[in-house]
């Protein structure tokens, strides 16, 4: 996809929920696929840091929506216990479409079929500026961890041991 094709319908409808929630970020065509944190910094020039990856869980047939940092790597088990529940695991990509409506590697906070519960990592806090994926692989917009609380209705949780430079390599998702 090149800025001069008409956008996907999922990013088209992520761009309305966007303007409709007084998002002043516009998306951002990206000339490759970023599927990985650490591909989207590289194309934005920022540390990887800034990059929220949307990672879905599986708890027990629930989908659960982590925006986690890109240096920042999941614990599951934290996670799980956070949310009292006896374990989540990755989603499958056929789950992710189910009940996003977007595929792995483009899944943005917003634009569900349904409302998901979301944890937003309080490791993206430390940005001021943070992207996440417009609904494909290669779109993005640009936010700010305030922001993404507030359009996601998400809530502010440690998910992870702390950042984590290897860990943005090792993320397929974002």
């Amino acid at each position: 996809m090149t800025a001069a094709e008409t956008p996907h319908p999922r990013v088209a409808e992520v761009e309305q929920l966007l303007r409709a929630s007084g998002v002043a970020g516009e998306v951002r065509v990206l000339p490759d696929s970023a599927r990985t944190a650490a591909a989207a910094a590289a194309q934005l020039g920022v540390g990887v840091g800034a990059i929220a990856n949307s990672l879905v869980f599986d708890a027990g047939g629930v989908p659960l929506l982590v925006l986690t940092s890109g240096a920042h790597r999941v614990d599951e088990a934290l996670v799980a216990d956070l949310l009292g529940v006896l374990r989540i695991t990755r989603a499958t990509p056929e789950f992710v479409r189910r009940h996003t409506g977007q595929a792995i590697g483009g899944v943005a906070p917003v634009g569900h079929p349904e409302p998901i519960g979301t944890l937003v990592d309080v490791e993206l806090a430390r940005h001021p500026r943070v992207w996440a994926a417009a609904g494909h692989p290669h779109t993005v917009f640009p936010t700010s961890y305030d922001e993404l609380l507030r359009l996601t209705g998400g809530t502010p949780a440690e998910v992870g041991p702390g950042p984590s430079p290897a860990a943005a390599d090792e993320e397929t998702d974002r």
